[in-house]
């Protein structure tokens, strides 16, 4: 009798060891096919542009061919590229905050989802500030090196990140790094210009992991327009990294120069 007992005891853990090594096979198997997904975007959608230094233009260091993309998925309104990291990804608007945290750029399901806008975001990025979200994959992709702002050195090396539209491409000096809670007032949008959004510019900088020039008074300018960058953290429950950043017009829309 007892040798039965011990003979389906085993049984069990070997049914449950053999489970576990399925989801863990088919979990690293999405990861695989997520990042094939976004490296073949990159590929098929963009290319090296004149960089930033283009005369006296300042221009996106990269093209992208957004009228190529956007026939795969109208629902992409940009692309958000920082030289030397991993980030480098359409960004989506959906028809709500839902769709795109479970599929791909391209409508496909998926762990890695996309980087997408919170829908109460009105479109074209001209509300004082607007959320993208970015989901904190294991294997680093998608927003999972936010925190990395979080280091003065890296900060230094990574100062400014892109946004690309089809009308207009925007260099993202960033200013303010730290980890919050998904339900503080980090995640308060304005429409525009007032004085609560110089009051939510100033403590952002003040939250601050690392130092910068761009945090002044001077700088922190109220009637400019502004992102913050969002991922899941895991140091306590509910809790957010988020890198804020200021968005600057440059002279060029997809990477492509603007005429004078």
């Amino acid at each position: 009798m007892k040798r039965t007992v011990r003979r389906v005891i085993m049984a069990v853990l070997l049914i449950l060891f053999l489970g576990s090594v399925s989801a863990i096979l088919f979990i690293l198997k999405q990861y695989r096919d997520d990042e094939s997904v976004y490296a073949g975007a990159a590929q098929d959608y963009t290319q090296e542009g004149v960089g930033e230094d283009d005369g006296e233009k300042d221009i996106a260091p990269i093209v992208v061919d957004f009228e190529k993309l956007r026939k795969k998925n109208e629902d992409v309104i940009g692309w958000i590229y920082c030289e030397d990291t991993v980030i480098d990804y359409p960004v989506l608007r959906g028809e709500d905050n839902d769709y795109y945290l479970h599929h791909t750029y391209d409508g496909k399901k998926s762990i890695s989802g996309s980087i997408f806008v919170d829908t109460t975001n009105r479109p074209g990025f001209v509300d004082s500030n607007t959320v993208i979200y970015g989901h904190h994959m294991k294997n680093k992709s998608m927003f999972a090196t936010i925190s990395k702002w979080a280091d003065q050195d890296y900060y230094e090396e990574h100062p400014v990140m892109w946004l690309l539209t089809p009308e207009q491409d925007y260099k993202i000096v960033l200013f303010s790094e730290y980890t919050t809670s998904a339900y503080s007032d980090t995640y308060l949008m304005y429409p525009g210009p007032c004085p609560e959004m110089n009051e939510y510019l100033k403590t952002a900088a003040k939250k601050s992991n690392f130092k910068s020039d761009a945090q002044s008074d001077e700088q922190l300018d109220g009637n400019a327009r502004y992102v913050l960058l969002s991922t899941c953290a895991y140091v306590f429950d509910n809790a957010r990294d988020v890198l804020h950043g200021k968005l600057v017009p440059v002279k060029s829309a997809g990477g492509v120069p603007l005429g004078d």
